[in-house]
């Protein structure tokens, strides 16, 4: 399977309905970037993707697997297979997805909560173990929150948009964690308190 040659043809069809690939996008429920990246051949859509691409394009799903047209049309027997098959791919990815979330949301709850212990706690006989606890702490929080925007971005839950919203949301958290460890180790250290 050629991608560019895929890429071509999905921009080609693009193109004969005279539409902007943010038009695709919206129509498909993905970013303006997955087009692109389908188009210049960097990725290809999920198979359900596929199947609605060559439906609103009216093509069949092959020409699309090759990147060029054919005469003959997908026979139903075959098209009802593949929307079988991609509801099923679907199902099993959010199934991944759903457990990555899990194990996202747990790792944010129990580093901010092991933080907030460590904040609370502080102890100026044990200042090593409390400011490199907190320190690990935040550290943890910081990147267990940039993976859970990972898992936004790759699902495409995020789109262009509201991505620098939530970097801004995240730098935030983030700057907010820095300054709080500061003050944990300045109190810790017994500089100030």
């Amino acid at each position: 399977m050629d991608q560019m040659k895929i890429g071509a043809y999905l921009k080609e069809l693009r193109k004969e309905k005279n539409l902007t690939q943010e038009q695709i996008a919206e129509k498909f429920g993905v970013s303006q970037r997955s087009v692109s990246r389908w188009e210049n051949g960097y990725t290809m859509p999920d198979i359900s993707v596929l199947i609605e691409l060559a439906d609103y394009y009216d093509v069949d799903l092959r020409e699309i697997l090759n990147g060029e047209r054919k005469a003959n049309n997908m026979d139903a027997d075959l098209k009802e297979t593949l929307v079988m098959v991609a509801d099923y791919t679907n199902e099993e990815k959010k199934k991944l997805v759903n457990s990555l979330y899990s194990m996202i949301w747990t790792c944010i709850v129990a580093f901010g909560i092991l933080m907030l212990i460590n904040v609370f706690h502080l102890t100026r006989e044990s200042t090593n173990w409390d400011t490199t606890a907190i320190f690990c702490s935040a550290i943890g929080l910081i990147y267990a929150v940039s993976c859970f925007v990972r898992v936004l971005q790759l699902t495409g839950k995020i789109d262009k948009k509201s991505h620098s919203k939530v970097i801004i949301a995240s730098l935030i958290l983030s700057g907010g964690l820095f300054v709080l460890t500061i003050i944990a180790v300045l109190y810790g250290c017994g500089i100030i308190g």
